[in-house]
Formats: C-alpha cells, sequence, structure tokens
C-alpha cells in the first residue's frame, strides 16, 4: 500500500534578532508536527511533506551542520531521491538563506514562495493564495518569529489552506538554552487531531507563552500597590492562598500566598522580588477566580465546607504544600 500523502501548508523561518529557527505546518493528516517539523539551534529548520521523506529531516540537518547552504542542501537531498517528483521540501539554513521544492507529480496545487529569510511550501491547496498569503503575512507582522509563524499558518487556512479540510498543526522553534532546563528546544507545541487545529494551537501556545517564555516588555510590569494589590489578594482569597485582609497593604502574607500560586501554577518565568507583577499574571489570576467563584456557585456540596475552600488551601489534617523552587511537570 502507498504511503500517504500529505496535503499541507509550512513555513520555515529564521529570525536573527532571536537566533531562532522555526517551522509551523497543518495539514489534513493526523499528528503531522510528528513527520514535517525539523529544527536544531545555529543549524537550521527543515519542512518535508507531500509524499514525505521523513528522512530528508535527519539528512537535511546533517548537510547544515556541514555549512551546506539552503539551496543547495534541497539540490543534494532531491537529486539522490528516485522519489523526488512525489516530495515537496522547505530549508532555511544557519545564515537565513531559505529554499524549497515542490516536485512535478505533487497533487494540485502545489507550489513554494520563498522570501528573505522563510520558505512557504503547500499541496493540495486551495490554490497559489495560500503560500501567497503566507509570505505576504510574515513579511508584514510585528513581534518575534513566534508571532510571526502563527500569523502566517492562520493567514494560509483564511485563503482555504488543505483544500481536503483541517486536522492537525504544529509549531517547532529552536533556539540555544532558551527551552525547558536549557534545552534547545525553545517552543514544540503539537495538536495532533482537532476540526480547528490552528486555532488550538495557538490557545495553546497562549497558555505556552504565559507560563513558560519570557516575552512580555518589563515597561508594562505594575507596582503591587493600591487597586492592584487589593485585586491580588481578592483573587489569592477565593482561591484559598490568601487568608489575611483585603486592605491593599501588600504585606508578607501577600507576598507569601502569591509566591505560592506562582510556584504552583509553573509561573517561575513570572516570578519577581520587586514588588511588580505582569499584566498577564493579573489576567490568569482573575479568569481563575472567576472560575472558582463559578464551581462554588453551580456545584452542590458533597463535603461540609468544601465549597469554602479553594485549590490553595491547606488540605482538612495536614499543612500547605512548601512552594516549588522550580517548573513542575
Amino acid at each position: 500500500m502507498a504511503p500517504p500523502r500529505f496535503g499541507t501548508f509550512s513555513i520555515v523561518a529564521f529570525d536573527r534578532e532571536l537566533n531562532a529557527w522555526g517551522v509551523a505546518v497543518q495539514s489534513k493528516f493526523i499528528s503531522v508536527g510528528s513527520v514535517v517539523p525539523f529544527a536544531e539551534a545555529g543549524v537550521g529548520a527543515i519542512a518535508t511533506q507531500a509524499l514525505a521523506n521523513y528522512e530528508y529531516g535527519h539528512d537535511a540537518l546533517t548537510l547544515l551542520r556541514q555549512g551546506t547552504p539552503a539551496a543547495r542542501v534541497v539540490q543534494q537531498l532531491t537529486g539522490a531521491d528516485p522519489g523526488r517528483d512525489e516530495r515537496q521540501l522547505g530549508v532555511v539554513d544557519r545564515t537565513g538563506a531559505a529554499a524549497s521544492f515542490t516536485g512535478a507529480k505533487c497533487m494540485e496545487w502545489a507550489g513554494h514562495e520563498v522570501g528573505e529569510g522563510f520558505a512557504c511550501q503547500g499541496n493540495i491547496l486551495f490554490g497559489p493564495e495560500v503560500v501567497r498569503a503566507m509570505a505576504r503575512t510574515y513579511e508584514a507582522t510585528p513581534g518575534d518569529l513566534l508571532d510571526r509563524l502563527l500569523a502566517a499558518l492562520a493567514a494560509g487556512q483564511r485563503e482555504g489552506g488543505d483544500r481536503r479540510g483541517m486536522q492537525s498543526a504544529a509549531l517547532l522553534v529552536a533556539r540555544a538554552g532558551a527551552g525547558y532546563g536549557g534545552s534547545d528546544r525553545w517552543v514544540d507545541l503539537r495538536v495532533d487531531d482537532h476540526p480547528s487545529p490552528i486555532e488550538e494551537l495557538r490557545r495553546v501556545f497562549r497558555l505556552y507563552d504565559l507560563t513558560m517564555l519570557s516575552r512580555e516588555d518589563p515597561a508594562t510590569l505594575l507596582p503591587i500597590a493600591g487597586e492592584t494589590a487589593t485585586a491580588l489578594q481578592h483573587d489569592l482569597h477565593v482561591l484559598g492562598y490568601y487568608t489575611g485582609r483585603l486592605n491593599g497593604t501588600w504585606d508578607a502574607a501577600g507576598r507569601t500566598a502569591f509566591q505560592r500560586f506562582v510556584g504552583e501554577h509553573n509561573f517561575e518565568n513570572k516570578q519577581r522580588d520587586d514588588d511588580r507583577v505582569w499584566p498577564s499574571i493579573l489576567g490568569y489570576l482573575k479568569e481563575q477566580a472567576a472560575a472558582e467563584t463559578a464551581r462554588r456557585t453551580r456545584t452542590a456540596p458533597i463535603v461540609p465546607g468544601a465549597l469554602d475552600r479553594g485549590p490553595g488551601a491547606a488540605p482538612p489534617g495536614g499543612g500547605t504544600s512548601p512552594t516549588p523552587n522550580r517548573t513542575s511537570k
């Protein structure tokens, strides 16, 4: 039986300011992120699709590590492959030079567009407008590589995307030492099966951005005083972390409660010791407190007093757990 074809659109790109390489991809194919994207910090990024040759990813990284330019990588891989007419490939190298290849037998519509620091490619699409919109959007979108890759993916879908529909999407970005525990895997997110995979990918990314990345502008930090302190005290109280007075005075009890909340919710990337808070944390706390209030309103109590305790409260018969000093998985 012939292997399945990937009706796919993707973008590979390099961000010179961040020194990061990434791939964003969507397909009417389950778990596209397990096959199409490859990236390595200081080396480059690859998307292998259509009748995807998985070995293209590993072989391209090997060539890129040796300093082979993107265009030459594409030539070597496809030139040695008897199945090249059914392949599609996009590559960006360590310098940001990009190249793409669309085999003559890829299913229509299939094609690519290469720009400065990026390459867009797709097959089984509604038409050339898909990759064209991806390219133009990537070039015009403000922000860093992550914002621009996601915007390009959404733009391709708005022009019809894969003409068979939607199923999975992925975002892979490599940046030296920027990932969890100092790894080079800065972002590696996948939506394997979903009716709206790009929107779901963006939702997951927003949560990942909040809890794992540090991309907010320090100019947006707010002093914890007055109304801001009161809001924090209120929401921490609803969630069971704070038992003091709601007076807007940021004292040791408030700091301890907030530190425990940050640790238990994996927000070490947002932790500070200068009595200032990120607006994203305020927003997240407000949402969590509202959800807890709704839970108490709508849920019939099974254990007496259960609805009076938030998730951060001390368990009956025991003390609170110690504040984690690292992100818990």
